[in-house]
């Protein structure tokens, strides 16, 4: 019998996300932007040190919070811990989108902001980098005249590693008071760079981080909101009482206690991300700059071809013809021995378009 159930009509518009292949384990990763090194150490015996009652308890967040809180240097009513920074952003919507307001994003980007507002249903308004992945800063400021209800920007934006330098942020700030201004802080690690020392500031400012990527913490799911007390109590009000998981709480704890681990492997991430990319442009590749742990490249019409000659050795990139025309591939850093291994490839496979 065909299903006559009450769907949203947003839900029935809008395009499914595929998520990409799973079966990714014991394969060269370069693909989802993780830390391919792993975890570290003390993470695992934390890990480990789980009881069958901590099991068994709802989660308590005082104390993870403070500590976490306090890596951040903001105070624990400036934070908000989330189920991942997917859950980060979904919040936005929860607390700030009513069906048919208008969003502002700048593509390409991460697609969960136009993800959830289309589930949400609102009117999306987009400006786009250019052909150089810069930052479009005057088509941003004059649709923030608009006053849309909230603009979502990456910085350093995934998948083209562009990082907005601070004086645009503060005009973005400056433009639209009434507009919730969220800059997803994802890779910030890798940039050197953040806002959160603005959150006091600026009432309509949100940064978003996640334990994802530098702390290597993925399959944990952990990210956080951080805003002003005021604003922040309303984003409070649109969460459920126990968002985040203990084993998640735990290990961020954790990683915290070995930040020169984590420190070690950002420097090291950047190292090789400049060399890869000096290596790539050396043979030609088209390569743009980047303040994350990856690289926006392009490999012109051969590249799709050659990525999946990759894939079946192993070898997983993210490629970006669909949506970004073809030969583009974004490309997880990963170790100097990941990296040499990809290049060997590159270099057997690949020849310019010119040549």
């Amino acid at each position: 019998m065909k299903s006559r159930l009450p769907v949203r009509t947003a839900i029935l518009k809008r395009k499914t996300y595929e998520a990409p292949a799973e079966g990714r384990a014991g394969k060269t990763r370069l693909d989802f932007n993780e830390n391919t090194t792993g975890c570290g150490s003390a993470v695992l015996r934390a890990l480990k040190n789980l009881t069958a009652k901590q099991l068994a308890m709802y989660p308590e967040y005082q104390k993870p919070t403070a500590r976490i809180a306090r890596h951040l240097g903001v105070r624990t009513e400036e934070l908000l811990l989330t189920n991942g920074g997917d859950d980060a952003l979904r919040v936005f919507f929860d607390t700030f989108v009513e069906p048919r307001s208008h969003i502002l994003i700048c593509e390409p980007t991460f697609p969960m902001y136009r993800y959830y507002a289309e589930i949400a249903g609102a009117r999306i308004e987009t400006r786009r980098y250019d052909a150089q992945q810069r930052f479009p800063l005057d088509e941003v400021l004059s649709a923030l005249r608009k006053k849309p209800r909230v603009f979502f920007l990456a910085n350093p934006n995934n998948p083209t590693g562009t990082l907005v330098p601070p004086a645009a942020l503060r005009k973005i700030l400056n433009a639209s008071p009434t507009t919730v201004v969220v800059f997803d802080e994802a890779y910030a690690e890798f940039s050197g760079f953040s806002t959160i020392p603005w959150v006091r500031r600026y009432p309509n400012l949100f940064v978003t981080r996640t334990f994802s990527k530098a702390a290597g913490l993925a399959a944990l799911r952990l990210g956080a909101v951080i805003a002003g007390k005021d604003s922040l109590a309303h984003v409070r009000r649109a969460m459920p009482p126990f968002p985040v998981n203990v084993a998640a709480l735990v290990a961020a704890e954790a990683a915290l206690r070995e930040r020169k681990t984590i420190r070690n492997y950002v420097r090291n991430i950047q190292r090789t991300r400049k060399s890869f990319a000096a290596a790539l442009q050396k043979l030609g590749v088209v390569v743009f700059p980047s303040a994350g742990n990856f690289l926006l490249a392009d490999f012109g019409p051969t590249g799709p071809a050659l990525f999946a000659k990759f894939e079946g050795k192993g070898i997983l990139l993210r490629d970006r013809s669909k949506d970004m025309g073809s030969g583009f591939v974004r490309i997880t850093i990963g170790t100097p021995a990941e990296m040499n291994t990809l290049l060997r490839e590159i270099q057997k496979g690949w020849r310019p378009s010119n040549a």
